[in-house]
C-alpha cells in the first residue's frame, strides 16, 4: 500500500481489524482476534481480505500495517559500514534515543515534539484517513544511530506538502549519514508526488540552518519569539525544499 492511498473498508470488522494494528504498529494475530470479538472464520476471512488489498502483513502471526517505503540501502566508509533503511517497529526504542541525544545537544523543538508523540502512541508508523508518517532510519551494526522522518497529511488541501525531521548522533556526523538521510526521503517525497517539504528550528540553531541551506533549502519565513527556551524568546526559521 502506498502512503498516498486511503484505506477503506468493506465491512466494519476489517476497519476495526486494521485500526487496531495501525494504533498498535505490530500486534499478534490471535490477540486482534480476541480484541474485535470475531469468530475464528469471520475473522480469517477479513483478514485474508486486507492482506489481499495490501493492507496489512501477516509475518507469522504478527501483523502490522504493510506501507511500501523502499528497501535497505548500504554506505561503505573509511570508519566502516551504515545502512539506510525504512525504520520497523522494533527499532522504537532506538529512534526515540537518538531523537533525544539530537535534542539535548541542539535545540529541536519539532524534533522534540515528534518523540514525545512517538512515546505516547508507542508506534513508529502511522496509515491512516487523518494522518501518514514515515521514518527511515541510519542503523550502524544494527544500532540506530540517526533518522529522517515525514509527517504526511492526509486532508486533501495539504496532501502535496510534507513535515520533515532529520538527525544523527554526535559520533556518526561527518561520515554522509545525514546527508543520505535527507536525500533518501527527499527522493522519497518527489517520488510520491509532494512538491514540497518543510523543516523548522529556532534560530539559534546554526548548524541545523547551515546545513539545510548548503543542500538547497530557503527560508521561507521567520516567526517572531515563536519558542521559549529558557528564559528567552527565540524566533522560528521555518525552511523549505521544492521540489
Amino acid at each position: 500500500m502506498e502512503t498516498s492511498d486511503r484505506p477503506t473498508f468493506e465491512t466494519e470488522a476489517g476497519e476495526a481489524i486494521y485500526r487496531y494494528v495501525e494504533r498498535h504498529g505490530t500486534a499478534a494475530r490471535h490477540r486482534v482476534r480476541d480484541v474485535t470479538s470475531l469468530g475464528a472464520e469471520e475473522f480469517s476471512e477479513e483478514l485474508e481480505r486486507l492482506t489481499a488489498r495490501g493492507y496489512l502483513e501477516d509475518d507469522g502471526g504478527t501483523l502490522r500495517v504493510a506501507l511500501d517505503v523502499g528497501s535497505v540501502e548500504r554506505y561503505e566508509t573509511d570508519d566502516g559500514e551504515y545502512v539506510i533503511r525504512p525504520a520497523r517497529q522494533a527499532d522504537f526504542d532506538g529512534l526515540v534515543a537518538v531523537i533525544r541525544d539530537v535534542t539535548a545537544e541542539e535545540t529541536y523543538v519539532v524534533a522534540e515534539s515528534i518523540a514525545e508523540q512517538l512515546l505516547y502512541e508507542e508506534t513508529v508508523t502511522r496509515h491512516n484517513a487523518v494522518e501518514s508518517r514515515v521514518f527511515f532510519v541510519a542503523a550502524v551494526d544494527g544500532e540506530v544511530v540517526g533518522w529522517t522522518h515525514l509527517e504526511l497529511p492526509q486532508v486533501d488541501k495539504l496532501q502535496s506538502t510534507a513535515q520533515l525531521t532529520v538527525g544523527v548522533r554526535g559520533d556518526h556526523r561527518r561520515r554522509g549519514v545525514g546527508t543520505n538521510l535527507l536525500e533518501r526521503a527527499l527522493d522519497w517525497a518527489e517520488a510520491n508526488g509532494y512538491r514540497k517539504v518543510y523543516n523548522s528550528v529556532p534560530t539559534t540553531n546554526d548548524r541545523a540552518i547551515a546545513f539545510l541551506e548548503s543542500r538547497g533549502w530557503e527560508t521561507e519565513g521567520v516567526r517572531r519569539d515563536h519558542y521559549t527556551i529558557g528564559d528567552e524568546h527565540v524566533d522560528e526559521v521555518m525552511l523549505a525544499y521544492t521540489f
